[in-house]
């Protein structure tokens, strides 16, 4: 069983759970549309176009041709939806896409839909605004108060995220936003609403909690594992200890069951005055899945026996969770030059592919 991990990017952690998981049986490949420290770490690496490229798909199809590839998994919010869209044509080539359905991946990504999903389902979240002037009406009329929080409407890993501590700031940090979504990698999705690409949201404040809600792959609810986060930094979790909290494993059954989404949901919320809010829903491994497998937990292997037809009754080894773990994330310098960026075949073969295909 080969394996290939799109938009890979930093995660190169993921690359070695994924080669520990096959245990020889196969090789882990990895792709982004520019050099990462995951493509240095694989076994094979191809850098590919972009991902709203309009050969993308075309360019990965035929990548898993030539390497007999067998699965591919995303790391990356925005292509989870182009990969949805396509897992039909990529079933028909025999290759398995791990990924939720497309409308399960387009409540992740745009946050306003998250809020209304959440709404729907009677699951607390911030109280989240799409108009200005709604919001302002609502500030002035003390149902929320300041601070409030602007964002991008779809947006990811605290990209222009701002902290409105007044009106004027508001207007000034609102307008900002909406500019720069304009320069920043979320332009894309935002083309389909342009005029409603930011959100204001309350402010709640509490200790923020990640969660890995996991479903099998015929989206049925596993279990959640939640994390106590103890330091952030600009939106990745760079510190946790590993906890169980029945608020918390009860939040993640209910939205694992409601979304019905595949493999790991990656799921931010605090817990204010014994409320948990949901902050943030992603539909992939995030950046607080390392805390679950350093406890135990080994969700690759999962996957993998999973395809081959295990039973989940039969993985109970595979979702063994430890408690009071603190761990720490550390920084790892990788040489990326000109020797080591054109050592392997399959990256030159990749590249040149690319400059073709544009």
């Amino acid at each position: 069983m080969n394996i290939l991990l799109t938009s890979s990017g930093r995660r190169s952690y993921l690359v070695n759970y994924f080669r520990e998981a096959l245990d020889g049986k196969g090789l882990v490949h990895a792709s982004n549309s520019t050099w990462s420290s995951a493509l240095e770490v694989a076994d094979k690496a191809v850098i590919t176009p972009l991902i709203y490229s309009d050969n993308y798909i075309d360019f990965l199809l035929d990548y898993c041709k030539k390497n007999e590839i067998n699965v591919i998994v995303s790391l990356f919010d925005i292509d989870l939806p182009i990969l949805a869209l396509s897992k039909k044509r990529f079933l028909e080539a025999g290759v398995r896409v791990i990924v939720s359905d497309y409308e399960v991946t387009d409540v992740c990504n745009d946050k306003w839909k998250s809020f209304l999903f959440l709404n729907e389902h009677h699951i607390n979240t911030p109280k989240t605004y799409i108009e200005l002037d709604s919001a302002l009406r609502d500030i002035n009329e003390k149902i929320i108060n300041y601070p409030v929080i602007i964002k991008p409407r779809w947006g990811m890993g605290s990209i222009l995220v701002f902290r409105a501590d007044n009106e004027e700031e508001l207007r000034v940090l609102y307008a900002k936003v909406k500019r720069e979504i304009n320069d920043s990698f979320v332009k894309y999705e935002s083309q389909s609403d342009p005029e409603h690409t930011v959100l204001i949201q309350e402010y709640v404040h509490g200790q923020e909690y990640g969660l890995d809600v996991v479903n099998d792959l015929e989206k049925r609810y596993v279990a959640t594992f939640a994390k106590k986060k103890l330091e952030m930094r600009s939106g990745e979790t760079y510190s946790a200890v590993t906890i169980q909290n029945d608020l918390l494993e009860d939040l993640g059954n209910r939205i694992g069951e409601k979304l019905g989404h595949i493999a790991n949901l990656d799921t931010d919320c605090i817990i204010h005055n014994d409320v948990p809010y949901v902050l943030d829903m992603n539909c992939r491994f995030g950046g607080v899945y390392p805390y679950s497998h350093f406890a135990g937990v080994n969700l690759p292997k999962a996957i993998i026996s999973w395809i081959e037809g295990a039973k989940t009754e039969n993985l109970d080894n595979l979702f063994k969770y430890e408690l009071g773990l603190e761990g720490y994330k550390d920084m790892v310098i990788r040489t990326c030059n000109s020797t080591s960026l054109y050592a392997s075949n399959d990256i030159i073969k990749g590249q040149e592919e690319v400059e073709l295909n544009r």
